[in-house]
């Protein structure tokens, strides 16, 4: 990741402004989703469509030393697909000069109740303008599902598109409230990446836990203007529709961790272990365990002094 901005755990008196107020983290709390403000300039918006296109054509700023099992990687060869490439923070430094900006790790720690927040993972993703491509829909689940290996339930997606965003475009839609529900019928296959699994057995989940917890399936579609992002809880159920406009969707998955998280072994009911991406890039801890805290895939955010000050 590149080293190329000293990162500061300071913010100025106009980015203070924008941090989510008292009411709006309560919100969070109850509904498990947040819109923020602008806190992206159009000029920090156009570099990562900028640096993205560059990534397209293929160039990069370092790759991954392994390949993981579960990697997603569009290429050209896919074709006209829905496009989702992991670790764009790792291999891209123009993307991930980017996404350092304190103010995001400083927004998502107000909303985490952390004191210090890290990457997990990026995706860049591109949905093609191309509403019948099956690919363009992205069924229900919440990220915690494939997150089994991490022990907190305190960490959390923000939503980062490249342009004004609406339901047109099949922006991010949350299932209101739902990170607040008890889990009913899980198995082995939810640990499996939506994608490999069928939409309809995926509506069939979420109808399953909203009867369980005997709640209201409240479909919110995230209106997102341009520098503005939207976060999510790990538990909160979310997908998207087609993309039904003229031009692709294009935006970063940023997910991220609070810094208690760490590693856990995790037994599937079947036998063996879930696994994470990160399990074969990390450094391990003397322990053996994979280190979530990796600086080189996993660096820190933003981090707020104890005492109560920043930095």
């Amino acid at each position: 990741m590149t080293t190329a901005p000293t990162l500061r755990f300071t913010l100025t008196e106009d980015e203070l402004a924008l941090l989510p107020d008292d009411d709006e983290v309560a919100f969070y709390a109850e509904h498990g989703w947040y819109l923020t403000k602008k806190l992206l300039t159009d000029a920090e918006v156009d570099a990562l469509t900028a640096a993205s296109d560059r990534y397209y054509a293929g160039e990069r700023s370092r790759t991954l030393p392994v390949r993981p099992p579960r990697l997603a990687a569009w290429q050209p060869s896919d074709g006209p697909v829905q496009r989702h490439n992991d670790y764009v923070h790792y291999e891209s430094d123009p993307i991930a000069q980017v996404l350092r900006k304190p103010l995001i790790g400083a927004v998502a720690a107000r909303l985490a109740g952390a004191q210090e927040i890290r990457v997990f993972q990026s995706t860049l993703i591109l949905k093609p303008p191309v509403a019948a491509e099956p690919s363009n829909i992205v069924p229900w689940h919440f990220d915690k599902h494939y997150w089994a290996t991490s022990t907190s339930e305190r960490m959390l997606t923000a939503f980062i598109p490249f342009h004004d965003c609406d339901e047109e475009m099949g922006t991010l839609t949350v299932v209101d409230g739902s990170h607040r529900w008890q889990e009913t019928g899980r198995d082995d296959s939810m640990t499996r990446h939506f994608a490999e699994r069928d939409k309809d057995e995926l509506e069939r989940v979420l109808a399953a836990n909203a009867a369980y917890n005997n709640a209201a399936i409240r479909k919110v579609p995230l209106v997102i203007p341009k520098g503005h992002m939207s976060f999510h809880h790990c538990l909160t159920y979310h997908g998207s529709g087609p993309n039904r406009s003229d031009r692709p969707r294009r935006a970063i998955s940023f997910h991220l961790q609070d810094g208690g998280n760490e590693y856990r072994a995790y037994t599937l009911r079947g036998g063996g272990r879930a696994e994470y991406n990160h399990d074969v890039l990390v450094r391990r801890l003397p322990d053996g365990r994979p280190d979530y805290a990796d600086p080189a895939f996993c660096p820190v955010l933003w981090r707020t002094d104890p005492a109560g000050g920043r930095g």
